[in-house]
C-alpha cells in the first residue's frame, strides 16, 4: 500500500504552498551509514510535505523521512529486495489516478509548487521496498492468540448482535424528477399494511415502482449497528421503519430470526484490528532498531 505516498497528498494539491524558510547554501547536512543527505534534498522534501499540508517543523520532518528511507533502502538490499523503475512508474500513475488526474498533470502540480518529481519518486521507491520487508519479514512476527480472540468476542456478544436473519428489502423508487425521499408516504402506508414476508410481493403490487428483493441470510454483525438494533427489537414478520437511501426509500422485513452464538464476524473484526495494531508496533520497533544500529552524522 502507498499510505505514506498518497493519503496525505490528497489534502494539499489544491492549496497554495506554505511559505518556507529561505534556502540554505547547498551542501551535505547528514550522512547515514556514509550515504549523504543534502540541503537540496531536505528543502525538496520539505516542500513536498508543505504541499501535503504537513504541520510542525517541516525541515525536521523532511530529515526524518530521508533518514528512514536510506535505512529502508539499505535493509531492502540486505534481503535482496529490488524495486524497478517500472514499479515506481506504475505507483506514480496509480497515485495520479487516485487523485483523478493524469501522471503529467501530477508532475505539473509538483513542479508548480517547487517539487521535483524525483523527490516523490524517491519516497515511492523506499515505500515499495519497505512494503516488501513488512510483508516478508515483519508481518510473520505478528502472532494473535485465537483462544484470546474467541474469549474477547464472547464478551462482545449482546442482545443486538447475536442474531441471524433472513431478510427481504422493500424499496420504493422515486418517480422521474423526484428526490430519493419522495416516496416516504407510500413506504409508511406499505409498512402499516405489511403482514409478513409471504405477502410482501403481492402487497407491493398495489403500489407503483415498489420492488421486493431477497437479501438472504445476514448476521447482525454484517449490518449497520442502528439497523441491527432496530431488527433485534422486531419479531419475525416485522418490518423496519422506512429509511431514505440514495436509490429511494427502503425497509427490511424479517422472514426468519434465530439466536446465534457465531463468533466469526466478531473474531474477524478483532483479528484485523489487533493485527494492524501489532503490525504497526512491530514496524515502529523494526525501524527504531535500524536507526539505533546506523551511523548518523550531522554536518
Amino acid at each position: 500500500m502507498m499510505k505514506r505516498a498518497s493519503s496525505a497528498l490528497f489534502l494539499g494539491l489544491a492549496m497554495a504552498l506554505a511559505a518556507l524558510s529561505p534556502a540554505m547554501a547547498a551542501g551535505v547536512r547528514l550522512t547515514v551509514d556514509g550515504t549523504p543527505i543534502s540541503d537540496v534534498q531536505i528543502q525538496q522534501r520539505a516542500k513536498l510535505l508543505a504541499l501535503e499540508h504537513h504541520g510542525g517543523n517541516l525541515q525536521k520532518a523532511a530529515e526524518d523521512e530521508l533518514v528512514n528511507e536510506i535505512l529502508e533502502n539499505e535493509d531492502a538490499k540486505r534481503y535482496n529486495i529490488t524495486v524497478s523503475n517500472s514499479d515506481v512508474d506504475a505507483a506514480f500513475t496509480s497515485m495520479a489516478q487516485g487523485l483523478r488526474i493524469s501522471p503529467d498533470k501530477l508532475t505539473q502540480v509538483l513542479v508548480a509548487n517547487g517539487v521535483g518529481t524525483d523527490t516523490l519518486r524517491a519516497r515511492i521507491r523506499a515505500t515499495l521496498a519497505f512494503n516488501k520487508i513488512t510483508q516478508n519479514v515483519i508481518a510473520p512476527r505478528v502472532t494473535i492468540s485465537e483462544a484470546a480472540l474467541n474469549q474477547q468476542a464472547r464478551g462482545k456478544l449482546t442482545a443486538v448482535n447475536s442474531y441471524d436473519y433472513i431478510l427481504k428489502q422493500v424499496l420504493f423508487l422515486p418517480h422521474k424528477g423526484q428526490g430519493p425521499g419522495a416516496r416516504m408516504g407510500d413506504a409508511q402506508r406499505y409498512r402499516a399494511r405489511f403482514k409478513g414476508c409471504d405477502s410482501a410481493v403481492s402487497l407491493s403490487a398495489s403500489f407503483m415502482d415498489a420492488a421486493v428483493t431477497d437479501v438472504g441470510r445476514r448476521n447482525a454483525m454484517q449490518l449497520d449497528p442502528k439497523m441491527a438494533a432496530q431488527l433485534s427489537s422486531l419479531p419475525v414478520g416485522g418490518i423496519t421503519r422506512p429509511q431514505v437511501q440514495p436509490d429511494g426509500v427502503s425497509m427490511l422485513a424479517i422472514c426468519q430470526k434465530n439466536k446465534s452464538n457465531d463468533l466469526t464476524f466478531l473474531t474477524n473484526q478483532l483479528r484485523a484490528k489487533q493485527g494492524n495494531d501489532q503490525l504497526k508496533t512491530e514496524t515502529d520497533k523494526y525501524l527504531a532498531d535500524l536507526k539505533a544500529k546506523a551511523v548518523i552524522v550531522t554536518h
